[in-house]
């Protein structure tokens, strides 16, 4: 069994949200060769590269699927802004149901179909994720009042400007979450005892708080200025390119059209050395790409039936298992994880 160490390149999935006009567009502007989806005209001022405007959640999906059947046309995609993008998928539902609102279906009913489509869309983009793009989905910010469990009082927090099924899947989706806000110092007068608010430059916060939601997993300042090079370092420049995926017993191509069958003598005749075993952690992720799953449907559906807890990373799973279970019985897990997700939405 071969092991590795050490850490790994890998393109990210980057949630980055706030108030209206802190600047979350000319942020995502800097990551590496940016590619726009503008839901709301936010880029007019920014001279950057841009799919033509959604004006329907039509619009939005084939602008995605161009992007993951060329993913040499850029090296991030960014989704401006991803509340906009979830009302074009409510006016979508609704029309497709000859309803006036998500409401209008009953008993919670349009929201579970929101929800259903809206992971569909980001089953798209953990595709093009795979291919060695980064994802930065922008999104409003708001206020809401939260209530505290043991009832021990409420406060004000911060959280994504979406419904709450399509934001817990949103954070879930990301890897990395950052909450772009004013840094403001409140001072006290001593002789009015009034409070005064001074400063105001721009910040983003990193790490969970109880007034706001943010994640990184590079170990981050808990606050940083709100400037792409506070995490450039962090941000690996992945150039998106099809990967070859070797197929014992054929050879191997990028693109498989036919496959013929050849003895492995002959297969390495063809590559020029002996094709070694693929690594069963990569077979099953290039699995998941092509049927368009994520890491937590196919760690809810090993969790339902009792291998590993829900919480454990797939890289953990033992490779055997990883072999046995997952990648020779695909179609059967396939199975699995889609009752899990029928009986789980949104996850």
């Amino acid at each position: 069994m071969e092991i590795t160490r050490g850490k790994r390149d890998h393109p990210e999935r980057v949630v980055v949200y706030g108030p209206e006009g802190i600047g979350k567009s000319t942020f995502a502007a800097s990551f590496p060769d940016p590619l726009f989806i503008d839901t709301e005209g936010s880029t007019s001022d920014l001279d950057v590269a841009r799919l033509p405007d959604p004006e329907s959640w039509t619009d939005m999906v084939q602008d995605v699927s161009y992007v993951l059947n060329h993913p040499d046309i850029c090296r991030t995609l960014v989704i401006d802004t991803a509340d906009w993008a979830e009302k074009l998928c409510a006016r979508h539902i609704c029309k497709k149901s000859g309803v006036n609102g998500i409401e209008d279906f009953g008993y919670g009913k349009g929201y579970v179909y929101l929800a259903e489509e809206f992971n569909r869309f980001l089953r798209t983009l953990s595709k093009i994720n795979s291919k060695g793009i980064h994802i930065v989905l922008t999104a409003h910010a708001q206020m809401r009042k939260f209530e505290r469990p043991d009832e021990s009082g409420a406060y004000d927090r911060w959280e994504l400007k979406m419904e709450k099924k399509i934001a817990q899947m949103v954070k879930e989706w990301s890897t990395m979450i950052l909450f772009a806000n004013y840094d403001v110092i409140v001072v006290k007068d001593e002789k009015t005892k009034k409070a005064k608010a001074h400063g105001g430059s721009r910040v983003m916060y990193t790490t969970h708080h109880a007034c706001w939601d943010a994640k990184n997993r590079k170990g981050l300042p808990d606050k940083l200025p709100f400037s792409f090079d506070a995490i450039r370092e962090f941000i690996p420049d992945i150039r998106a390119q099809t990967k070859t995926v070797p197929v014992t017993g054929v050879t191997e191509v990028t693109e498989v059209t036919e496959i013929t069958e050849t003895t492995p003598e002959e297969s390495s005749e063809v590559s020029g050395e002996t094709a070694a075993p693929e690594d069963p952690l990569d077979q099953l992720r290039d699995l998941m790409a092509r049927d368009g799953y994520i890491d937590v449907d196919v760690q809810s559906a090993v969790a339902s039936k009792g291998f590993y807890p829900d919480y454990m990373t797939i890289d953990r799973y033992d490779k055997d298992f990883i072999k046995n279970a997952l990648v020779d019985r695909w179609d059967g897990f396939k199975a699995v994880m889609n009752k899990v997700l029928e009986e789980q939405i949104p996850f």
